[in-house]
């Protein structure tokens, strides 16, 4: 399987199947999508997450709570109680310092369940009860304000999921109590980092996949990566925030069940293997005609196909009685172009002269790009041979632990592959397996706070701070600007200056034609508000819709620009001063 083949193997289940503009080509048709995606034909299960509903009730993960955090936390949490300054107003902002991929952008998702932590954020009598253990001399007072803590004195603002951003760009500002901001830390990271990287991995070999001489193809992208996933959490994960993307669906049966995303699934090598020969079909008759003997009737007529595997064929027959308008055939178990491809088109074309609509072939091992053009071939010569356009218009699946570069390989040789399945690669994101957010404290108690490193990069801005996108008359990204939250919004038609914030020589003016800005209140507890949690498939269009809008050397795969982001002169002027305070002056001796 490769990792790629692993979904393959999915049994068909009741699944929706998602709108996506497929083109009117011969090979991918919106049927034959459809039926693909949905293989049992069975109706479609309203999402659980996001459908209208107020409020997702709890995260995905039942193990997300004020637990899922590090020891320090709790440690830090007592000492800020101990000294009578866990109320005080603190300001944390989560952000990270490089693009993963060796790219120049990432997709922020994963707010959806960090608004269901907050919503749902308490310490249960058990977590009391074990933080006793991790701390004994702790005062017991300190046990019942851990027992009464909630965010209902926490704000926050973030982007909105989906949202291309940039190093340094502010992700999630926290406002609230210094201890519970404290407390958040841990388990806001977990649950922005890994999603944001599988996003931006999936969006990735989204753009990988089309084919540059035909931009308008629908290539259907499936999520096979459970089988190889991180563990249960990393395979949930995972599915869902490859649809936020741009994949259309997963072989995961729980990722469908538990947030409505597409699941798809046909057969894998072992269900060929299973079957030794034409006897093991019990019951040939699909609605009054025997199946099997047709297929062995126009088996006769063409020399090369009585040569061909017969248990496979058998087995072919076995999977197209229960499935025959979403026939999808592994191809590759003994002979790809010998065997499994003309089996295919034996079957297929029985299927369309009792009426049904066979979907096509998959192919899991082998030369892709040679084997898929071969294939093609073939199945386009029987269908003139046959005079059976509905046959011509079979699709090409393939699989293979296939990843971004395989992407590109692919559309550079040329190849007739109309839907990949793609696993390993994808879920466990093995070209960087972390992305690398930070949280940091910022203000306290209005006074803005800086951390400062001997590596420039990991100075932390100070303050409090909104983020502006800058736009031309295209609607094409130019800049992002970070200010300080006192500060004026940049107006648009009015010059600004946008300055690097360590480099003193790098500096632009930028005249904006449309003026965004990124960070929105999405938590407000003091005022019982909370943000509408998107689907899956609402990230996948704003993340889509957004990366139209940059500059194709921003996001290219190889040697991409760098995209500016940058300061305002007032925070630039603050950040400088305030560094200079802090810092201590050495003195040689």
């Amino acid at each position: 399987g490769g990792g790629g083949g692993g979904g393959g193997g999915a049994a068909p289940t009741p699944i929706p199947t998602p709108a996506i503009d497929v083109p009117n080509t011969p090979v991918a048709s919106l049927a034959a999508e459809e039926e693909l995606s949905n293989p049992s034909g069975s109706p479609t299960r309203p999402n659980m997450v996001g459908d209208g509903q107020e409020f997702m009730p709890h995260p995905l993960n039942n193990l997300v709570s004020p637990m899922l955090t590090d020891m320090y936390q709790l440690t830090m949490t007592y000492a800020y109680w101990h000294a009578g300054r866990h109320e005080e107003h603190a300001v944390f902002e989560l952000f990270f310092r490089k693009n993963p991929f060796e790219g120049e952008f990432t997709i922020f998702v994963g707010l959806d369940q960090v608004l269901a932590h907050l919503k749902n954020f308490h310490f249960t009598t058990s977590d009391i009860d074990y933080i006793r253990q991790l701390l004994p001399n702790a005062k017991p007072e300190f046990f019942d304000y851990l027992a009464a803590m909630d965010c209902s004195k926490v704000v926050v603002s973030a982007v909105k999921d989906g949202t291309i951003v940039f190093p340094r760009t502010v992700l999630l500002k926290v406002e609230g109590p210094l201890a519970v901001g404290q407390l958040l830390e841990t388990t806001l990271l977990n649950l922005v980092n890994y999603p944001s990287l599988i996003c931006t991995n999936a969006a990735r070999m989204r753009l990988a996949a089309q084919p540059k001489n035909d931009p308008e193809k629908k290539v259907i992208l499936l999520e096979f990566g459970l089988r190889r996933a991180q563990g249960p959490d990393g395979g949930i994960s995972a599915s869902r925030y490859a649809v936020a993307g741009g994949f259309d669906g997963t072989s995961n049966v729980l990722a469908g069940k538990l947030t409505g995303i597409m699941v798809s699934g046909t057969h894998a090598h072992a269900f060929v293997q299973s079957y030794t020969g034409f006897h093991m079909i019990q019951d040939p008759m699909l609605n009054g005609v025997d199946l099997l003997a047709q297929v062995q009737e126009l088996r006769t007529t063409k020399p090369m196909w009585m040569e061909t595997n017969s248990s496979e064929l058998a087995a072919f027959i076995a999977y197209a009685l229960c499935f025959p308008d979403n026939f999808l055939a592994l191809v590759d178990t003994y002979d790809t172009l010998n065997s499994g491809v003309f089996n295919y088109i034996m079957v297929a074309r029985c299927l369309i002269r009792l009426g049904y609509s066979p979907k096509g072939i998959r192919l899991d091992s082998g030369d892709l790009a040679y084997l898929s053009k071969e294939c093609r071939r073939r199945i386009d010569e029987a269908a003139t041979d046959f005079d059976e356009p509905e046959l011509a218009k079979s699709i090409i699946v393939a699989s293979n632990d296939i990843h971004e570069e395989v992407l590109l390989s692919l559309n550079n040789q040329g190849h007739c592959i109309d839907a990949f399945g793609i696993g390993t690669h994808l879920v466990t994101c093995k070209a960087q397996p972390a992305l690398g957010c930070v949280y940091k404290l910022v203000e306290i108690n209005g006074s803005p706070r800086i951390k400062l490193s001997q590596e420039i990069g990991k100075v932390v801005i100070p303050g409090k701070k909104k983020i502006y996108r800058l736009l031309n008359a295209e609607g094409c990204p130019l800049i992002d600007l970070i200010q300080r939250e006192s500060e004026p919004p940049p107006k648009t038609g009015e010059r600004v200056l946008c300055r690097h914030p360590f480099q003193e020589n790098k500096r632009c003016l930028v005249t904006p034609t449309a003026v965004v800005e990124l960070l929105e209140v999405v938590f407000d507890g003091p005022n019982g508000y909370c943000a509408k949690i998107a689907t899956a498939e609402e990230m996948r269009e704003k993340s889509s819709s957004q990366l139209k809008t940059f500059r194709e050397d921003i996001i290219r795969p190889l040697n991409p620009t760098p995209y500016k982001v940058a300061v305002s002169q007032a925070l630039y002027s603050f950040l400088h001063d305030l560094w200079l305070q802090n810092m201590p002056i050495p003195e040689l001796t």
